[in-house]
């Protein structure tokens, strides 16, 4: 693509240097009730485009102008793969790609915007939320070795979730042309072996048309089941030097990519064991890629009125559905005769249970069918061992994409469903409402058993939530485990967007940035999204605030500040009991208190609306309507709950 801008490099001295300051200032507080916390203003405002003084005071680099460098054919790839966002926190060795997407990306089209964050970590995340709504990857920017080794936490949470993200390292490969000390810290043979056990597919490519070629083969990786995230080593100088020649090389062409569907006698010995069973549950993990997969699921589950398990790692199958059995896992798997797991990413303990002395028994009768579709069949690491307890029972295992050949699976069930078989099948889905009718009343009556306890319930915050959303077009970004899936027994989801699931790996900082890429997919759609996040995983990555601020990302984040790690004091609770020695001390190293965390102030200073704590009950939903209206405004919010501990 040719370059729009004339003079692009004495343009950065006007444009992008008044992008940093524009990065730095404070722009208006949003009106907000007296009785809450007000974004604080730091220093005086400078008029939009303004300079610094000391900008203006750096020395100025003389030598050899030119208009396109390697950065630019880099963001014309991107542009290709149809990538619209690049999130990263700045580091030397990708500041020619850096400089490309500020000055050529943001501003000739179609755009490609930058998203600034305060860790690379937060940047992989912030990947990871986005895809999970927008079904494609956004691109993140890593400083060589020290900022992959940040981001790696987040680049394994997306491994283990089969996330698409495409990432760039910058890489010092030419140790002639480093500098003295720093660059050399920085520098690795081979950075990407940091996380190549987890990475899906990496490449260092050694020119600008292997770069070409190199991220178009890892996104076609990363966006074939089972998705997974990819990261091109990108050499300095390749990003900062004119093309080769005067010319950038050929763009490669993008195939349409194909999902691997199940062999079509397996998928009809399938569904023959499907209609012959008596009592067949269907178990879904991580299946529904797209809106497709849910619909596909309803239609196969309808067709044979069979109970639909859903794990709670995506958003599969809706939550008032009737033949919806989530919450009656273990008696439903107890009682069949079949079951069917759609990418199951632990197979093994989808039927089975932990018994007391940390071993796993069987749930299944004797005699049980158990059938799996499954991507990760036909592509898995060994180090780290996210791939789970084998599983030795399984009779069938369809190596494919799940979502993929469902619609084959559905016409050979229609085909081999006989007429005697539907009064049955109607009988059994009679029944089954029954049952998710019985288990919504208790939900019901659960939650409010303790309304008026303090700290405020995880129930009781849960169902304020929804009675503010409802009727709102919402997007549910949190794991709901450590609210104790109230939102699965409390409120209806019926769309793909609505719930994105777990992190996957399960590593603390995950969900204020996820939660921000979310958003950020969202946002155009007109979407509100809200995350109800514990107050240790918010610690651990508190910076991603001052972005959603920055941005005007429009996402109502609760803090459930049960102040501690509950989990682990449960844990540790456990083993004090059964040494005997009592619960008296298990607060050390799992309390957060002490001083007391002050999050609302937290915001507050990143220019974020806040509210809290909120420790009366009666205050909850007042509050939560407030940040609402904030977001619907266009901006982030942020409630300060002092709550219960799941």
């Amino acid at each position: 693509m040719k370059n729009p801008l004339p003079d692009r490099r004495g343009f950065l001295r006007g444009a992008a240097v008044a992008g940093v300051v524009a990065a730095t200032g404070t722009g208006p507080a949003s009106a907000q009730p007296a009785d809450t916390k007000t974004p604080a203003k730091a220093g005086t405002a400078r008029a939009p485009g303004a300079v610094d003084p000391w900008v203006e005071r750096l020395p100025r680099q003389e030598g050899a102008t030119f208009e396109s460098s390697g950065g630019d054919y880099m963001v014309d790839v991107m542009r290709n793969l149809g990538i619209e966002y690049f999130a990263a926190t700045p580091g030397n060795t990708f500041m020619g790609l850096h400089e490309s997407v500020i000055n050529y990306g943001m501003l000739s089209d179609p755009k490609i915007t930058y998203i600034t964050t305060l860790h690379e970590e937060a940047s992989v995340a912030m990947a990871h939320g986005y895809a999970k709504i927008e079904g494609k990857p956004m691109a993140v920017g890593m400083h060589t070795a020290v900022g992959l080794q940040h981001g790696s936490m987040a680049i394994y949470n997306a491994w283990c979730d089969r996330v698409p993200i495409f990432m760039v390292v910058g890489a010092s490969l030419n140790s002639s042309r480093r500098r003295m000390g720093i660059d050399w810290d920085h520098a690795a043979q081979d950075g990407n072996a940091m996380v190549r056990d987890f990475t899906k597919w990496d490449d260092q490519p050694g020119d600008l048309r292997a770069w070409g070629e190199s991220a178009t083969r890892g996104y076609k990786f990363a966006m074939t089941p089972p998705y997974g995230p990819v990261l091109i080593a990108s050499d300095t100088l390749m990003q900062e030097e004119p093309y080769p020649g005067g010319k950038a090389p050929a763009i490669p062409r993008m195939p349409q990519i194909t999902p691997p569907v199940g062999e079509a006698g397996a998928v009809r010995d399938l569904a023959k064991m499907l209609v012959a069973a008596e009592s067949p549950v269907l178990f879904a993990d991580r299946l529904a890629r797209t809106p497709a997969g849910v619909k596909s699921l309803v239609e196969l589950a309808e067709l044979l009125q069979a109970p639909v398990i859903d794990s709670g790692n995506r958003f599969n199958f809706p939550w008032r559905h009737p033949l919806n059995q989530s919450e009656r896992q273990r008696p439903l798997i107890a009682e069949a005769d079949l079951l069917l797991e759609l990418e199951p990413g632990d197979p093994f303990s989808a039927g089975s249970a932990r018994t007391p002395d940390g071993d796993q028994r069987s749930l299944m009768r004797p005699g049980t069918k158990k059938v799996t579709i499954s991507s990760i069949d036909l592509f898995m690491k060994s180090n780290y061992q996210d791939f789970q307890r084998f599983p030795d029972d399984i009779d069938l295992a369809i190596a494919a994409d799940a979502e993929a050949t469902l619609p084959a699976l559905i016409e050979a069930v229609r085909s081999v469903l006989p007429d005697s078989r539907k009064a049955a099948f109607a009988d059994r889905g009679a029944r089954l409402a029954q049952a998710h009718d019985a288990q919504v009343e208790s939900s019901r009556q659960a939650a409010a058993a303790g309304w008026d306890d303090r700290p405020i319930s995880t129930g009781r915050l849960c169902a304020e939530l929804y009675a503010a959303l409802h009727g709102e077009d919402w997007c549910l970004a949190s794991f709901t485990d450590f609210q104790s899936r109230w939102p699965q027994r409390l409120w209806d989801a019926q769309k793909h967007y609505q719930y994105i699931g777990s992190s996957g790996g399960f590593g603390i900082g995950y969900l204020g940035p996820a939660t921000f890429g979310a958003a950020l997919a969202n946002r155009k759609h007109g979407r509100i999204t809200v995350a109800i996040n514990g107050d240790g995983d918010t610690m651990f990555g508190p910076g991603v605030l001052w972005t959603a601020a920055h941005e005007k990302i429009p996402m109502l984040y609760i803090v459930h500040n049960n102040r501690g790690y509950v989990m682990e004091t449960m844990q540790l609770q456990t083993v004090a009991n059964r040494r005997q020695r009592g619960a008296d001390r298990i607060h050390i190293g799992t309390g957060l208190t002490d001083p007391l965390i002050d999050f609302a102030m937290l915001a507050k200073s990143m220019g974020v609306y806040s509210q809290g704590p909120i420790d009366n009950p009666a205050d909850l939903g007042p509050a939560i309507r407030r940040a609402l209206a904030v977001v619907k405004k266009g901006e982030p919010a942020l409630i300060d709950v002092v709550s219960q501990g799941r």
